[in-house]
């Protein structure tokens, strides 16, 4: 009986101290998500890491769930619902609805948006930095796994790594600044690309 009420108070205490760990995780990132997702909108650099899409670097801008990247090989443009792609190689630009997935391959902030719900949180110190550990509840979420590591004086983030099946990307941030960024950023201007064929894929 001793022994079944210990285990008991035992599962009481883990429990009691995941659920608080896990409260203190969404604190830090509920501070960085404000200070990321400003109403005026951001900027930054980034360098991507992937098994499976190699490395590139480039800046971004954001703004809500908005973003526009470039990088020496593309540049895309993302209203919240659109997305255009230009790529340098054969002067094409895609037109699609990104999933989840594919918007957190060239928005690195893209975690900002989808932490509040569906993912079980963990919070750890390393150094100067917060390491929030998120895990899909359901297995079948294109994004199953992310690590976001976070200044703990600045709350913003220096590093994203997110695992995709069994894929891991990185991205790296450096140089955020927090600066008013108009909405036709985010929209692809036919006129600037002349000679670029459009393709339609939605």
């Amino acid at each position: 009986m001793k022994k079944i009420l210990l285990f008991s108070l035992l599962m009481v205490v883990t429990i009691c101290a995941t659920a608080q760990n896990a409260a203190q995780a969404r604190k830090v990132l509920d501070k960085t998500a404000a200070i990321v997702g400003r109403k005026g909108g951001a900027s930054a650099n980034f360098s991507i890491t992937s098994s499976k899409l190699g490395k590139t670097n480039g800046s971004i801008s954001i703004k809500g769930n908005k973003f526009y990247a470039r990088t020496p090989q593309a540049i895309v443009w993302f209203d919240g619902k659109t997305q255009w792609s230009w790529m340098k190689q054969t002067n094409e630009v895609n037109i699609t609805t990104p999933t989840e997935a594919k918007q957190a391959q060239m928005n690195p902030y893209k975690f900002i948006n989808i932490y509040r719900s569906g993912y079980n949180l963990d919070l750890k110190t390393e150094g100067n930095n917060y390491i929030v550990h998120m895990v899909a509840q359901n297995k079948q979420r294109t994004l199953q796994e992310m690590y976001i590591t976070v200044s703990k004086k600045s709350y913003t983030p220096s590093q994203v790594k997110y695992r995709q099946d069994k894929n891991w990307t990185t991205i790296a941030i450096s140089n955020f600044q927090a600066k008013n960024v108009s909405n036709s950023t985010f929209v692809f201007q036919a006129k600037d690309f002349p000679k670029a064929e459009v393709i339609d894929l939605r």
